[in-house]
């Protein structure tokens, strides 16, 4: 009986292990849960560029950390964080516990066995052997700080320029980040402490001689001290770290399930779950019980219950972590866009922000690109903001404010010119500049001033027709073709012209345009521009010379060589990394790129090369993003691009089809309704659609609209080996109506 007690185990747990196992006899982590495949060290080495950052914080909220040190590499802290106010500045607003004298906390702190997670964060402290431990609410945090040395706790608290107080165990204090903006912050401590000392900026409380564990629990603010207290009251009561990290770890859990996965690889997973978690983490919500500081005004207003959201940079951000979050958080975007009319509104100018930030519009890069998130919402069917206080909005942004990059200035002789013209004119090489108001180090960045506003008077042209206002649809959209302007049919690429009409002679696509190819395009050269009409890509290809030519085209920007020794052309071009070729994975402007082989017929080349761009740059390791991920937009293309399909033209309600990695994904849409996109078949080898059903129809086409998923709806492929190159090749996407 004994023998056959013991056979029966072994063949349970042969039987547990065989189904915990895949074929490859690799564990299956079917246990995990969508925030455990999070890894935030993923690209925090950078190629060249600024690279991500670990972040600790709930989805969308105030509060949030990343290590203060100088680089990942760096063995030493200054501090532990108390907030970081912007998504890529190291903060100065810091808590270090130590022991004994604080002269020596000048060499900063060593560490070890550092453990980050979306809801937690841990680190051991050498030298005092210190050991810490995090969670953050969404404006509160509590930190726990265990001494297993002998010696004096003491806590030492910094806040830059700002001002610190202390009674009893609580110590209050702020920051300020600009003439409008400070941050406040209230904590309390555990256990009081026995003396406090002020210097400058500094705070050094010392707690009692056996008080060999302490927390500290604190809330921020943008409004007051009094609002910071306020805040952690309302969020957390004890010092439980524990607590506080589980809450945080359910909030992440739904809201990355709202995406749920089935296929691939463990390596496909984590990328894809660590991208979804960097498209959640902004823009910021600053509601604090209904009310929130505006950077804008420099004043506190009620939110009229609605959120207020900011810290988001546009021009990186519509391309797809707006329409990502359309497709599963929609009343978060439209209190984005809400937020954008309040902070055009504050400002005085009722000009579209570009670049909002905590501290107000840092208004960085070219063009208006909120105009593309606004009709993007609307014609996909969201309605919760005022359509015609957006258009004035936008209007007055691209219209009545310069289109000078980096410039926030109304409009004058160089806008004058465009809209004479229908193009921003160029300086010949050596020709200084005749305009003050040009930014001496960004200058006039003339062709993709002309392509992106192009695009954006395509989306106001859409906004304005919804509105029936049909003289300034047909004004703008036929602005919307001053792309071709710029166009030079005898090379095939978008040339600077001077303002006399003449195109720039001796112009290389490749590395002309001074630093970051600003003279002529933006951080990007000219290979890249080449493609920058995403409104109009039908008229691209003709332009180029029809299907063949264009595919041809897009064949040799990816194999078309550096021309230099990489430090030469990255010494010109900082920004233009991630190469294949002279296609740039690591900036923007190059996203929707791999998907226009679907526009002439050969979709198969878009499923080839999107499989092939994330296998090379995406990756579960600290070099895994190529370039820099300035706020979920590079983050929301690979999730797009691995659920298998991308929204080439904000605006336009379609999605193109690349190739999915995954064998089923199942998007929560909201309201019980769920867009289900099914690859049988799928594999790294088989990346090629062989056939397509939506909605149990005969999909033979590359793209789908936005209203075939928007209530629900069903995507299924049969994925194979080897290309159909038949597949989609007759019914291009379509492109301005």
């Amino acid at each position: 009986m004994k023998r056959k007690v013991c056979l029966a185990a072994i063949t349970i747990g042969l039987l547990t292990s065989l189904i915990a196992c895949n074929g490859n006899g690799n564990a299956v982590s079917a246990a995990k849960e969508p925030v455990d495949y999070v890894n935030p060290y993923m690209g925090n080495i950078s190629h060249l560029l600024v690279p991500t950052y670990p972040t600790t914080q709930l989805p969308n909220s105030m509060m949030r950390i990343f290590p203060v040190r100088a680089g990942h590499t760096v063995d030493r802290l200054d501090g532990l964080p108390l907030i970081v106010t912007n998504h890529r500045r190291i903060t100065h607003f810091t808590v270090t516990p130590f022991l004994g004298n604080k002269e020596k906390l000048a060499q900063g702190l060593n560490y070890d066995r550092e453990k980050i997670t979306p809801y937690r964060y841990q680190v051991y402290l050498d030298d005092d052997a210190i050991e810490v431990d995090y969670a953050p609410s969404h404006r509160s945090a509590v930190y726990t700080f265990v001494f297993e040395k002998e010696g004096t706790p003491r806590l030492i608290f910094n806040c830059g320029k700002g001002k610190l107080t202390a009674e009893n165990n609580a110590i209050s204090g702020y920051q300020p980040l600009n003439q409008k903006t400070s941050v406040y912050f209230y904590a309390e401590t555990s256990v009081a402490p026995v003396q406090s000392e002020f210097s400058e900026s500094s705070l050094l409380i010392t707690m009692p001689e056996n008080a060999r564990s302490l927390s500290l629990r604190y809330g921020i603010s943008y409004i007051s001290e009094e609002q910071a207290k306020k805040n952690l009251e309302k969020e957390i009561s004890g010092y439980n770290v524990d607590d506080v990290a589980k809450a945080g770890r359910q909030k992440w859990n739904e809201a990355l399930s709202k995406i749920k996965i089935e296929g691939g690889t463990d390596n496909d997973k984590t990328v894809f779950y660590t991208s979804l978690y960097r498209s959640c983490e902004r823009p910021v919500n600053l509601s604090e019980d209904g009310y929130y500081f505006s950077a804008y005004d420099g004043k506190v207003h009620a939110d009229g219950g609605q959120d207020f959201y900011t810290d988001d940079w546009i021009w990186d951000t519509y391309r797809a972590a707006h329409p990502l979050r359309i497709l599963i958080n929609r009343e978060v975007e439209n209190d984005v866009v809400r937020s954008y009319l309040l902070m055009a509104e504050e400002k005085g100018t009722n000009w579209m922000p570009t670049f909002p930030e905590v501290t107000g519009d840092a208004h960085c890069m070219n063009s208006n690109h909120a105009v593309a998130s606004v009709i993007d919402a609307y014609v996909k069917g969201l309605r919760g903001f005022d359509l015609e206080k957006a258009y004035l909005a936008c209007r007055e942004a691209i219209e009545g404010k310069s289109l000078i990059p980096w410039v926030e200035i109304p409009a004058g002789e160089l806008d004058d010119f465009y809209k004479e013209q229908g193009y921003f004119p160029a300086l010949k090489p050596g020709e200084k500049e005749t305009v003050s108001t040009v930014h001496s180090w960004e200058k006039r960045q003339p062709i993709a001033v002309t392509l992106g506003t192009s695009y954006d008077h395509w989306c106001l042209s859409l906004i304005a027709r919804e509105l029936g206002k049909t003289d300034d649809a047909a004004l703008f959209l036929n602005r919307s073709y001053n792309y071709r302007n710029v166009f030079n049919p005898e090379t095939g690429f978008f040339h600077p012209k001077d303002k006399d009409g003449a195109f720039i002679e001796g112009v290389d696509y490749r590395y002309s345009g001074g630093l970051g190819a600003r003279d002529y395009y933006d951080e990007n050269n000219g290979y890249i521009y080449r493609w920058d009409v995403q409104h109009n890509i039908g008229d691209l290809v003709s332009l180029i010379g029809g299907n063949e030519a264009f595919v041809n085209a897009l064949d040799q920007m990816f194999s078309e060589p550096l021309g230099k020794s990489k430090w030469e052309f990255y010494a010109a071009l900082p920004d233009h990394t991630g190469n294949v070729g002279q296609f740039s994975m690591a900036n923007e402007p190059c996203l929707h790129i791999p998907y226009l082989y679907n526009y002439a017929g050969q979709p198969w080349k878009t499923q080839k090369r999107i499989r092939t761009l994330l296998d090379q740059w995406f990756r579960n390791d600290l070099m895994g993003i190529p370039g820099d991920e300035d706020g979920g937009g590079m983050s929301a293309f690979v999730v797009f691009s691995q659920m298998g399909f991308y929204p080439v033209t904000p605006g336009s309600p379609t999605y193109n089809i690349g190739s999915p990695v995954f064998s089923t994904v199942k998007i929560d849409l909201g309201n019980n309704t769920y867009f289900e996109v099914i690859a049988n078949n799928a594999s790294a080898e088989n990346k090629y659609i062989q056939s397509a059903t939506l909605n149990g129809k005969e999909l033979n086409q590359a793209w789908f609209n936005h209203d075939e998923i928007k209530d629900g709806g069903l995507l299924v492929f049969e994925m194979g080996s080897k290309a159909n190159k038949e597949w989609g090749k007759n019914t291009p996407p379509p492109s301005v109506d």
